[in-house]
């Protein structure tokens, strides 16, 4: 019985003969072998991989944060999250909030977090602890705080992109910076912001008016012990929401001073950058500075200092190589 010309099956990459069809079999993968980062490799750029290392860092970015920091064009940075997420590279999520603005924001997914626990060394996450971590970060109480706090960062960054001669050459989370200066501080982060030969170190406190006045103020006790120990002399910033909260931080710390530490402030209404001349010092009246003429040292070699940041503190790095 001769078999149905139909149904004949051929290899791979074989030609047919004659006007027999042709019936392409194709490998049987397991369910998820495409959810490895070899599968996707090909696919994958220096600038995915820094995304990578941002959304590991500083736990949830926006589509403007990443946008402002990496892309030209916006509808060009959409189409690229978004394929990094169909190839279970990244997530994300929406906050729906009524009368509010619904950001999308972005997080590790189970290949990016792959990565970068890889490349550090270290055991991967599995899907199940991802997904509860994921899960934690949609329902943090603190997400707006903390989509504020890594917004200042994203806009000295985006500065940087457009001033030659400026960097941002170390962006460290709070968790980062809480490790690296011994458990001593908890800041919402640390960064190092360079314009020409001017370097100036920082702590970020970003205040958003949900406590009293006498908590900022407690805070220094910390920075004042760690300074004690041999710390570096880095300032204190203050992001305030008003300039009324600013003025009752001031007249806080005038009857309570702390002559060792540097400690500055600004407020939405100083200024729309905070590169700019907006930060005004403790006990130096109104005049305000710029971030780079902000008084810092890193101190000497030591346990609780980290030095001046090196290349490979850059938050970019990746994507900047890649273009070098």
């Amino acid at each position: 019985m001769t078999a149905n010309p139909q149904s004949r099956h051929f290899p791979h990459g074989e030609p047919s003969s004659g006007d027999t069809p042709l019936v392409v079999l194709r490998p049987i993968t397991p369910r998820h072998a495409t959810h490895t980062l070899i599968a996707v490799s090909h696919r994958l750029r220096p600038r995915d991989y820094t995304i990578a290392s941002l959304l590991d860092e500083h736990t949830t970015l926006t589509t403007e944060h990443l946008t402002s920091l990496l892309f030209t064009n916006p509808t060009t940075c959409r189409h690229r999250l978004h394929l990094l997420r169909r190839l279970h590279f990244i997530d994300r999520f929406i906050r729906n909030r009524p009368g509010a603005p619904n950001p999308v924001c972005w997080l590790p997914g189970l290949l990016s977090a792959r990565y970068t626990a890889l490349a550090r060394g270290e055991n991967p996450p599995t899907a199940r602890a991802l997904r509860e971590r994921q899960d934690r970060i949609y329902s943090s109480p603190t997400l707006n705080h903390l989509l504020a706090v890594n917004t200042l960062f994203v806009s000295l960054l985006t500065h940087a992109r457009h001033h030659p001669g400026t960097a941002l050459t170390r962006w460290w989370s709070e968790r980062t910076t809480t490790a690296a200066f011994g458990h001593r501080i908890k800041p919402d982060g640390h960064g190092v912001w360079t314009d020409g030969n001017q370097e100036t170190g920082f702590f970020l406190e970003l205040d958003r008016g949900t406590e009293p006045i006498r908590r900022l103020v407690d805070k220094l006790a910390s920075h004042r012990k760690l300074r004690a120990e041999g710390g570096p002399h880095y300032p204190i910033l203050f992001v305030l929401p008003s300039r009324l909260r600013e003025q009752n931080l001031h007249r806080k710390l005038a009857e309570r001073p702390e002559p060792t530490l540097t400690i500055a402030t600004t407020s939405a209404a100083s200024g729309p950058h905070p590169a700019g001349p907006v930060w005004r010092l403790a006990g130096n009246g109104r005049h305000r500075l710029t971030l780079a003429d902000l008084p810092s040292n890193h101190g000497h070699p030591g346990p609780l200092t980290p030095g001046p940041p090196h290349p490979d503190d850059h938050p970019l790095r990746l994507a900047l190589d890649a273009v070098g």
